[in-house]
């Protein structure tokens, strides 16, 4: 939990470590010194570092320092795509077709930004062969290179085998840009209408 600095005369100490508001080191100071120096310029003595010894005083004008850092919170927060976890569940002896399918979603979840999780599930006798799956895992994961990579290697769980895919840093910075316009602006003739920005963090849905 973030807590404000002390400003002004809110500050305790009696001498301070003062820093011009250009970060010049004006040095050990008393405490009434560095008020008056603030009062002279018009504006506020604010304890930086309070935990030092002495404590650490700035220079500045505290109102636009918080306004400004609001706004770059603010921004932060706006332009982050936060994580979601997909699932993809095929079988070992899946159809031609219905792979090329489901390698599809596997590639519109990588370039949403979106790890995935993809289960082989093994049935019967298939479970005495888990090079089957092993295969299978090592095909996608090679066919979908160029968007994301493995970030957990092919592991066997009970009747099931588990990889984990991600984007690449590219494909994902891709993602965020995309999900960055402002929600319920107009597009631009010939432009697509921006979606909404996922808004769950680190959840898992699942796509068969």
């Amino acid at each position: 939990m973030s807590v404000e600095p002390r400003v002004n005369e809110q500050i305790r100490a009696r001498e301070v470590r003062l820093v011009g508001p250009e970060g010049e080191q004006v040095g050990i100071v008393p405490l009434e010194r560095a008020l008056q120096l603030a009062a002279d310029v018009d504006l506020d003595l604010v304890e930086v570092a309070p935990m030092a010894r002495p404590p650490v005083c700035k220079l500045m004008d505290f109102g636009k320092f918080k306004y400004e850092s609001a706004l770059k919170a603010r921004e932060a927060r706006r332009n982050q795509q936060q994580t979601v976890i997909k699932e993809m569940k095929l079988r070992p002896k899946i159809d031609p077709h219905d792979y090329e399918t489901k390698k599809g979603h596997v590639v519109r979840f990588l370039k949403a930004g979106d790890k995935v999780k993809v289960t082989i599930m093994f049935r019967g006798r298939e479970q005495s062969r888990p090079e089957l799956g092993f295969r299978l895992l090592r095909r996608l994961s090679e066919e979908i290179s160029e968007l994301g990579f493995v970030e957990a290697s092919p592991k066997q769980d009970g009747r099931n085998m588990i990889m984990v895919l991600a984007p690449h840093r590219a494909t994902k910075a891709a993602a965020v840009a995309a999900v960055a316009t402002k929600p319920g602006r107009e597009p631009r003739e010939g432009e697509a209408p921006a979606e909404e920005p996922v808004a769950a963090a680190e959840t898992t849905a699942t796509a068969e």
